[in-house]
């Protein structure tokens, strides 16, 4: 215990050219993620200074990204959790437009503030303003179809657009619904659900009806995009990996002169039948590098949903990753066996190979 008690070193840093409050950040945000980079130090923060209690190299690189951050601070004034990430990464901060530093979209319901939480929400909320067209695909909790559509309405409110088309493919998620009573609303309202959600966090009930019953915010299934013209709109089409190939087209060539297009979906929970395929993958690579076209893709980082989601996703995606090279071994272990059989010029053994049994004649 003594020995562990030697190699170990304090030393206080102190803040000096910033606000504490700068370099913390809200709710003390930065401060926590510089603790969980490095949880082998003991750190006590008081006002400007900064107690560190480990083992002297932990220290020495605690201390440079201290610093990186506070001349950040220092030059540009603030500084946000995204850019912090950015440093402990090693990687030179992210810098965003004016308009998206802070993440701010528009003040909600009740005065409730809209705004990207994490980095790649905010390059999402840049590439929006830059681009006509943008694909935002990532997992399920990263904010995609709420930042869209808080870009749609903020469009809305600034009077950019003249109306908001929502659309996704009814495609059920592996339940079936049946044959739901009601007209054509009531039909498809299950499906458009999300959409609906993040609207009622963003317009006042009797403002959003007004929109709805107006057609200023249309919402519908994707089948219906089919033969228009969408102009000075802004169209967001949401669970776009549940589209075929022809839909997405479909759906891009019904763009006016005046119209911004987003397409949000997460290839990772696609409920198209079997006998379909989502185009999703192939319409973000065949399009990908036009100019007013942008992708972002958000990741497990993202997730702004319960604590548990982001694990959860991680899980799946190893558990997938597994399968996929448990098949892959087993693919090359029978091409092997096939080879091996082949080499022997024996049908017999070929058959067992592919796992068949020869026909014998009588």
């Amino acid at each position: 215990m003594k020995e562990n008690k030697l190699l170990l070193t304090e030393t206080v840093l102190t803040l000096s050219g910033v606000s504490p409050l700068d370099f913390y950040g809200a709710d003390n945000a930065n401060f926590r993620l510089l603790r969980s980079s490095f949880p082998k130090l003991k750190l006590v923060p008081r006002g400007d200074k900064i107690k560190v209690l480990g083992q002297e190299e932990d220290i020495i690189s605690f201390q440079e990204n201290v610093e990186a951050i506070l001349d950040f601070v220092r030059h540009h004034g603030s500084i946000q959790t995204y850019q912090v990430e950015d440093i402990l990464a090693g990687q030179a901060p992210q810098q965003l437009s004016s308009s998206s530093k802070d993440g701010m979209i528009l003040y909600g319901r009740n005065g409730k503030l809209i705004k990207a939480k994490t980095k790649n929400q905010r390059v999402l909320v840049e590439a929006i303003e830059k681009n006509d067209v943008v694909f935002a695909v990532g997992p399920a909790g990263t904010g995609k179809t709420y930042t869209a559509v808080a870009m749609a309405v903020r469009a809305l409110k600034n009077k950019v657009i003249k109306r908001i088309v929502l659309t996704r493919p009814a495609v059920e998620a592996g339940e079936s619904l049946g044959y739901l009573p009601g007209d054509l609303k009531d039909k498809v309202d299950p499906y458009l659900r999300p959409l609906y959600d993040a609207l009622d966090d963003m317009i006042p009930t009797a403002k959003l009806n007004y929109y709805m019953t107006n057609r200023i915010i249309e919402v519908a299934p994707l089948a219906f995009m089919r033969g228009r013209t969408i102009d000075d709109a802004f169209v967001i089409l949401d669970e776009a990996q549940n589209a075929t190939d022809l839909q997405l087209k479909m759906c891009l060539t019904r763009l006016g002169p005046s119209a911004k297009c987003i397409m949000t979906g997460d290839l990772s929970q696609i409920d198209l039948p079997r006998q379909y395929r989502s185009g999703l993958s192939k319409c973000v690579h065949i399009l990908d590098g036009i100019k007013g076209i942008g992708v972002v893709k958000l990741t497990t980082e993202d997730v702004v949903r319960h604590r548990l989601v982001k694990h959860i996703i991680k899980a799946y995606d190893v558990a997938a990753e597994e399968e996929k090279a448990y098949k892959e071994k087993r693919k090359l272990e029978r091409e092997a066996r096939i080879a091996g059989a082949a080499n022997a010029n024996n049908p017999s053994t070929i058959s067992d190979a592919l796992g068949e049994t020869p026909n014998k004649k009588d």
